[in-house]
């Protein structure tokens, strides 16, 4: 049964999500609110858990999944070079809701890059988020809780209507903003390739980088 852990998103409570990172150290899988919508979370160094993630959204084993990490840190283990470029994107844009997507190292799983050699990570500015990868001292998946293809949830009743009992908890931090979806871009080739437009705007982006936008 799908346990509901209620938290205040401003100050959240260390009991519930010392739990919530238990269940995931554990394989199992969440769904937490981030700075755009709710997401599905596991510990992504683990490969069943990750097959969940594609199992219960029926998601195309080829469509990579994204990550959140702690800090700045959290990024050096899982790409194979961090450009200039991306550094200067993350130090004006992180936290916030912008995927960077890098040329993977070696070590991360297929899961997470759908085959392409490639991964996209950020830096949640959202407090949940951002202690629960912490508190697995590595990535977080923050793939949307929804099924492949449909609409993203913005509150945990959605998520609970949704998924039923497949999920090992929910965290219910209330209602998410919504809106877009953060921006990804592609930051291992130059000038960078917008993949999705999102949150962060594009013209903002190419701005700080000095470049015309594409």
């Amino acid at each position: 049964m799908t346990v509901l852990l209620k938290i205040d998103p401003r100050k959240p409570d260390a009991e519930t999500l010392a739990a919530t990172a238990k269940i995931l150290r554990e394989g199992g899988i969440i769904a937490f609110p981030t700075e755009t919508f709710y997401g599905l979370g596991v510990d992504a160094g683990q490969e069943a858990a990750l097959e969940k993630v594609f199992r219960i959204k029926g998601r195309n084993a080829r469509n990579p999944v994204s990550v959140i990490v702690e800090s700045d840190e959290g990024v050096i283990p899982l790409v194979a070079a961090i450009p200039e470029a991306a550094r200067s994107l993350m130090k004006k844009f992180w936290p916030g809701p912008l995927t960077l997507v890098f040329c993977a190292a070696a070590s991360v799983s297929p899961h997470l890059t759908g085959g392409t050699g490639k991964i996209g990570i950020r830096v949640s500015s959202h407090p949940v988020a951002r202690v629960l990868a912490k508190s697995l001292s590595g990535p977080l998946t923050a793939t949307s809780a929804n099924l492949s293809g449909g609409q993203e949830c913005t509150t945990a009743a959605q998520v609970v209507h949704l998924f039923g009992d497949r999920l090992d908890a929910v965290i219910d931090g209330g209602a998410t903003p919504g809106g877009l979806g953060s921006t990804i871009l592609d930051i291992s080739v130059y000038p960078p390739l917008v993949l999705r437009a999102g949150a962060v705007s594009l013209a903002e982006i190419f701005e700080s980088l000095g470049i015309p936008a594409r």
